[in-house]
This record gives structure tokens, sequence and C-alpha cells, in this order.
């Protein structure tokens, strides 16, 4: 492995230790991946990605959806992570959706972005990359969410706004349908006709409406937001990692059957999570009235 080492890392000597991370080596002291259009954090069983565009919005780049992919399946593989939270760095933007300069400059070389036999785009896809996360996940939304920005925080479990939020998808005022799961995952959660009079009028709502709608579950003051986010992502961690992950599964998945079908996909959850250590540490625990310690086992 030396050689190769010094091929693919010369700023490294021959003798250092490395781990695979599936598709690379990479040092084993380094346990991130070194992104820029995003930050990565992890502490204390949370993971938190930040969009880091704040001169565009935290408009969502190749770049960025790329990373932001890169960064969900790091977070997917870190058996130690156990709720993770996405939010928009500065005080104005979660995210505002797809970076247009990037749509002009491909229709400027004469190149379509989409079509007939074409892939589809992956800043398209971001919405599906956090919905694949197995552990909760909670939207910090700090200012805008529009386009893809609003899928993606439809795709988290929970959503908190700060009271300067605002939600929605400009795409048809620009010729565009919604994209990245926008106009199911929107009906799911406010209702038909609330989604096409937000979809139809490309008329951004504020937080107090996404919270009547129930769009967002909270509404907070900004300088308020990461504090009550960060906490909430500490008292899900503290629970019983395995019971989360089915909880989660019962619910998003229950959502797409007939009652009778999601009521055996609950009874199947709940016979399977008999066989954790984390249930007998819990009914243990209460027993004999003390905080159970969860390993996700």
């Amino acid at each position: 492995m030396g050689l190769e080492c010094s091929r693919l890392y010369p700023f490294l000597d021959t003798d250092t230790e490395l781990r695979y991370d599936g598709r690379d080596f990479l040092p084993l002291e380094s346990c991130f991946m070194a992104y820029s259009a995003i930050v990565l954090e992890k502490r204390d069983h949370i993971a938190t990605i930040t969009l880091n565009r704040p001169r565009v919005l935290n408009a969502i780049s190749a770049q960025m959806a790329e990373e932001l992919g890169d960064a969900c399946r790091e977070i997917g593989q870190d058996g130690d992570i156990r709720a993770a939270i996405i939010t928009g760095a500065g005080d104005r933007a979660f995210c505002t959706g797809i970076d247009l300069t990037q749509v002009i400059e491909e229709l400027d070389s004469g190149v379509a972005p989409s079509g007939p036999g074409k892939p589809i785009p992956v800043t398209s896809e971001v919405g599906s990359m956090v919905e694949g996360l197995a552990i909760p996940v909670i939207a910090a939304v700090n200012g805008y969410a529009l386009g893809l920005g609003l899928a993606m925080a439809m795709a988290c479990d929970i959503r908190i706004a700060s009271e300067n939020a605002q939600f929605g998808a400009p795409d048809v005022s620009r010729g565009r349908l919604p994209l990245s799961g926008i106009s199911p995952r929107l009906a799911r959660l406010v209702g038909r006709s609330a989604t096409l009079d937000i979809l139809m009028t490309a008329e951004p709502i504020d937080a107090r409406d996404a919270h009547r709608m129930g769009l967002v579950s909270r509404v907070v003051p900004a300088e308020n937001l990461m504090a009550e986010v960060e906490a909430l992502a500490q008292n899900i961690a503290g629970k019983a990692p395995i019971a989360l992950r089915y909880t989660k599964e019962a619910v998003g998945g229950g959502m797409d059957l007939t009652l009778d079908q999601g009521l055996r996909l609950e009874a199947d959850l709940y016979f399977l999570l008999h066989t954790t250590r984390d249930r007998t540490e819990g009914v243990t625990s209460f027993r004999e009235k003390k905080t159970p310690r969860f390993t996700g086992e």
C-alpha cells in the first residue's frame, strides 16, 4: 500500500494508516470530507449540515448538491450519529433554490439542462438525498426557503422556522415546473388547495402562515432559532436510536399505505423492537428508576 499511498497522497509518508470510505482511501485522522459549498459538523451524536453559499443566498449549485449527497452518505454510515440538522449560512436564507446563473450559462452555451433522454440534474435530487437518511432530520429555516430550498426543508422530518422565514416555489413564474418532489410533498403537508395556491401564484408565504398550514411545527425569534433546534436535536438524540428509526419508518411508510396496512407495518416494527437490547434497557431503567443508556443495539 505504500507506493499507492505515495501516488494518491504525496503529502503523506508511506507509513500513514488509511481508512476506506467506500470510494477512496482517507487518512484515519481525517473523519470528515473537505467540503466548500457546505459545512458538516458532528458533535454529541448530532450532525449539522450548513449550506454555505451566503453570498448567493445559499442557492444550490451542482457542487453543493454533490457535496450534500456525499455528506448524507457519510452521516448514514456513521453509527454514532442519531439526529441531523440542516440550515443555511447567514441570516437571510435557508436556501433560495437552484443557482440560476448555472442554468443561464447552460442555455447560453446551447446545452439544454434537461430533457427527454437526459438524466435528471443532481441539483433536483436534493430532497431525496435528505429524505433517504434513516435518522431524524430537523430543518432550521433561517430565512428564504424557495424552490429546491423548500423541497429540502420538506424532506426533513421536522421544520422549525425563524420569524423572518418565507416559503415558496417561484418556478411557474419562470416557465418551469417545480421539481425534487415539491408538488407531492407540499400536498401531503398542507393539502391540495393550499398547494395549488402556493405553486400557481408563485408567491411566498411567511412563517406564521406556514405554521398555520402545518408546513412548520414551530416559529421562533431569529436569534433563538439555532438554540431551539439544537435543544430539540439533543432531546431526540437522547432517545433509543432504533426506536427513532422505526418511528420514522412507521410514520413515513404508513402515509403511503391504507390504514390497515399502516397498522400492520406499525405492529411489525413494534415486535422487531422487542428483539433489541435498547428495548430491554428501557424497560429495566424504568423499573429501576434510572436514566437509560441506549447503544443502538
